[in-house]
């Protein structure tokens, strides 16, 4: 098995989630190759140190990315620093001969995102990839996979969501994800776009035109000293897009909202077609994920309206060769996708 050593700029939450799931690699069968960290980056030297107790293959910890970058026996990078460094330090990356997997976005505007593309087009050598969970869950991958073998027909609609609530209180401290200058001023739509743009990305539905309705609801929050202050980026957006795909022409509907009351399903990935195959989708109960096909409507004289439901829910820490499920009210949040046909029977999907 290939091991790929990786240097972390950034050793915050998500350092140190990437840590974490480097040290379950172990529970993953026959993977041609294993994530090795060999060396952080950060600003805060007490951050640093929770990577040099808990991870003895790091060999390096340094407060200048530059000598990260300059370290021989790094391969590939994780970034995970505000997005207003992306620009800075992706294309560094990537001039320094490292494969970057980088967080979304890839750059705050446009300019940024000129930046960091033309640094990816110089160096086509490397490997470079968005991070987002999203295709490794069952259900992403059963849409996938129950498209790209035409089982679902011809397309009438696609809808994909990422709804949380992680802003719903008003009173909620202000961070730098709330912050122009930082964050970007597409707000959740940089934040969260990635998660509902990947499934689509992957089946090549790239959208011709877009709409989007954006919802700045809670305009202030307290600071660090409590005082009440802009909180400027968008809380929520419903983008409406259109899809040209061959003589195919279908709308787009991706929701990013952070703040999205009583919504029991934070991913979603709905697609509605007409005249589609039969088709079937294994459970996977090991791993938290089921399938099920239900009539949804019948008329007599009129084709048959089937759903397939792909659920899966998070088990933090679980073995997906696990060889009894854990019930669902231990897991945690829920991830739906399902596929929508109308099909001459409603078995037939």
């Amino acid at each position: 098995m290939r091991t790929i050593r990786f240097g972390i700029i950034g050793c915050g939450l998500m350092g140190r989630e990437f840590a974490s799931a480097a040290a379950r690699w172990l529970h993953l069968a026959d993977a041609p190759a294993r994530p090795e960290i060999v060396a952080v980056c950060d600003p805060n030297i007490e951050a640093m140190a929770w990577f040099e107790q808990r991870v003895p293959s790091v060999t390096q910890a340094t407060t200048d990315y530059r000598e990260l970058l300059a370290n021989e026996n790094v391969d590939a990078v994780y970034c995970a620093v505000p997005h207003s460094l992306h620009a800075t330090l992706y294309p560094d990356i990537l001039d320094a001969g490292k494969h970057l997997f980088g967080e979304k976005p890839f750059g705050i505007d446009l300019d940024a995102n000129a930046a960091i593309q033309r640094a990816i087009d110089a160096h086509p050598e490397l490997v470079v990839r968005c991070s987002s969970e999203m295709p490794f869950y069952p259900g992403a991958q059963a849409v996938i996979d129950f498209v790209r073998a035409g089982h679902v027909g011809e397309i009438l609609s696609v809808e994909c969501e990422f709804l949380h609530s992680s802003d719903i209180n008003p009173d909620k401290p202000i961070n730098w994800k709330r912050m122009i200058d930082i964050n970007g001023e597409y707000g959740c739509m940089g934040d969260l776009g990635m998660h509902v743009c990947h499934v689509p990305l992957r089946l090549g539905w790239r959208p011709r035109r877009v709409h989007a309705e954006l919802v700045n609801r809670v305009t202030t929050r307290p600071n660090a000293d409590g005082e009440y202050v802009p909180c400027a980026t968008w809380d929520n957006a419903t983008i409406n897009a259109t899809v040209e795909d061959g003589d195919s022409r279908f709308p787009l509907v991706l929701k990013t909202w952070r703040i999205a009351p009583a919504n029991p399903t934070p991913g979603r990935c709905e697609c509605t077609a007409c005249r589609g195959r039969p088709a079937s989708l294994p459970n996977h109960p090991a791993s938290g994920s089921s399938c099920t096909t239900r009539p949804v409507a019948s008329r007599p004289g009129r084709p048959k309206i089937s759903a397939i439901n792909r659920c899966f829910r998070r088990s933090p820490g679980r073995s997906s060769s696990s060889a009894s499920p854990t019930p669902f009210s231990r897991c945690g949040p829920p991830i739906w996708t399902s596929c929508v046909a109308v099909t001459p029977e409603a078995s037939a999907v």
